[in-house]
């Protein structure tokens, strides 16, 4: 019966793989789902997994196509990604052959989950930053829990078109994602500190932390593959450091500082939902209670993209504290190939 969940496990994954616009790595699924079998360590570490196996749970089909395209990167196999879509028979013995001449590898990497720092996110994160130097007319310190590499916590480094508004100065990182609603207003943004925190941080410096980042980027979708090397030079470029840290002790710790003069903000992008239960009512009370302290010189702000009740989609909300109002602002396509925009409504 493992075997089966095993196998749906897979399927349901392709399902989602096609959805985000990665026929490959749909592909690459279905014939796991078909054919992986107990000859090989790997396939007998898979279907013995003890836990769940899915994209709810412990995401092992990401865990392996995230192996193999890392293989395919340092050139050890052969690029699967460009056998013929057509060619299923192909496609599974270069699997086969990965599974069995690079097995210690494989099965080293099926210890941790993926680790992505999505670099589109920045352009759903943006709207709410102007949102924010708008309603408080203040410069900006960040503090971004979940922040893998911190490719999103230099959002202002990259260059935009959202709606009819061009944002940013000239970057090797432009985003453009498909705009619905209003065009934000332009205002101009100030970040005068920035810090990250993750249980697992990588280094933009360390070659194998960005290879580890970029295997975990879909191997079919050269346009992400590109912006995230991108990012990450320009990471190197500024020094860009993530702090290894518990989200709750971090964001005590963050939050005992009042900036007088300038507005703090919180953000997460799906990364807050990956929380057990107990931390995130943790994390929700020490936000609220730093709120309690914030004043219209120092205000708190908390800008979300995360995962909600309405599938499909991830909503963007924003709270600013001392007030306390928060509204859903907009929604967005997990990737960051969309925006709805709604905007703050004055009250």
């Amino acid at each position: 019966m493992h075997d089966e969940a095993v196998k749906n496990a897979f399927l349901v994954q392709a399902r989602a793989c096609d959805s985000l616009g990665s026929p490959f790595t749909a592909r690459l699924c279905r014939a796991m789902a078909a054919r992986l079998d107990r000859d090989t360590e790997v396939g007998e570490r898979i279907l013995s997994w003890p836990g769940d196996v899915g994209p709810s749970g412990d995401s092992v089909p990401l865990r392996l196509a995230g192996a193999l395209h890392a293989l395919a990167i340092e050139e050890k196999i052969a690029p699967p990604a460009d056998i013929p879509p057509e060619d299923e028979e192909a496609l599974w013995q270069a699997c086969a052959s990965a599974l069995r001449f690079h097995s210690a590898f494989i099965l080293e990497r099926l210890k941790s989950p993926p680790q992505t720092n999505e670099v589109r996110r920045s352009a759903v994160l943006l709207p709410g930053f102007l949102s924010i130097a708008a309603l408080t007319g203040k410069p900006l310190v960040l503090s971004e829990v979940g922040a893998s590499a911190g490719l999103n916590l230099q959002f202002d480094r990259y260059r935009y078109r959202l709606g009819d508004l061009t944002w940013g100065e000239q970057s090797d990182v432009f985003l453009s994602p498909e705009w619905r609603g209003d065009t934000p207003a332009h205002e101009r943004i100030e970040v005068i500190e920035r810090a990250g925190c993750d249980l697992n941080p990588l280094d933009p410096s360390s070659a194998e932390d960005r290879l580890r980042l970029m295997s975990y980027v879909w191997a079919d979708q050269t346009d992400r593959l590109e912006r995230t090397a991108a990012a990450l030079r320009i990471a190197v470029e500024h020094g860009l450091h993530v702090e290894k840290a518990d989200a709750v002790d971090w964001l005590e710790h963050r939050l005992a500082t009042q900036y007088a003069g300038a507005v703090h903000v919180v953000y997460h992008s799906v990364a807050w939902q990956y929380l057990p239960d107990g931390l995130k009512q943790a994390g929700e009370a020490v936000i609220a209670e730093a709120g309690t302290r914030a004043t219209p010189d120092a205000p708190l702000a908390r800008l979300q993209m995360e995962a909600d009740a309405t599938p499909g989609s991830a909503a963007i909300t924003l709270q600013i504290w001392p007030t306390g109002e928060k509204q859903e602002i907009g929604r967005a396509d997990f990737h960051g190939r969309w925006v709805e925009w709604r905007g703050w409504m004055a009250g």
